[in-house]
This record gives structure tokens, sequence and C-alpha cells, in this order.
């Protein structure tokens, strides 16, 4: 069993920055491919970033490329998403999950926890 709580959304300008946390219970963190999605209002979750184990490997959504960045910290059992250039598009809630995979993918699917997820805003 893996428990996440994600931290660090509010409400931020266009062209602001936030970085969302996501703490995981257990001693397996490093066991789990971790990733972010989102779920913009009115609309389906969505694949945002994922993380291998390791760190060694990284793949992002093409609307996220070049502004947000995903890195763990398996000895604080910590998944982080920095995003920059914030764009009022990238307003949703957004959710950690794990996925006790090798490699990273983009289908909800694969994640077998979730976290309870973080509200961003950005204003335009």
């Amino acid at each position: 069993q893996v428990q996440l709580v994600e931290s660090g959304g509010g409400l931020v300008q266009a062209g602001g920055s936030l970085r969302l946390s996501c703490a995981a219970s257990g001693r397996t963190f490093s066991s789990y491919a971790m990733g972010w999605f989102r779920q913009p209002p009115g609309r389906e979750r969505e694949f945002v970033a994922a993380i291998m184990r390791s760190g060694g490997s990284t793949n992002y959504a093409d609307s996220v490329k070049g502004r947000f960045t995903i890195s763990r910290d398996n000895a604080k059992n910590t998944v982080y998403l920095q995003m920059n250039s914030l764009k009022p598009e990238d307003t949703a809630v957004y959710y950690c999950a794990a996925d006790p995979s090798y490699y990273i993918g983009s289908s909800p699917n694969r994640y077998n926890y979730w976290g309870q997820g973080t509200q961003v805003t950005v204003s335009s």
C-alpha cells in the first residue's frame, strides 16, 4: 500500500510558478514510477509528467514540455512538479500517482495509487 498526499497548489497569475509536492508513505516508494496528472474543469483526467523509479528518465505531455519539471527524492519519499510560465489553461486539480511498472507511461490505468489532488488556478 502507498498513500500519497499532494501539496503546493494555489492561485497564481499567468507567467508565475508553483511547485507541487507529493509525499508518499511506506518504505517502497523507490519501487514505483511516479506520475502527475491533472483534471481541468469539465474535462477528463490527463497525463502531465512521469518519472522512473530511479529518476533517470522522465516523460512529459507536449502541452507542458519546457515549462514543467518532474523530479523525485527517494530519501524523502517525495515527488515534485515544478511548474513555470503558467498559463490559464493549466488550471486544474493536479494528482500524483504511483505505478509499479519499471517503465514509465502516460495511461492512468497503469497507476495503482492516487492522491486526493491539489487545486491549481492560474488567473489571466
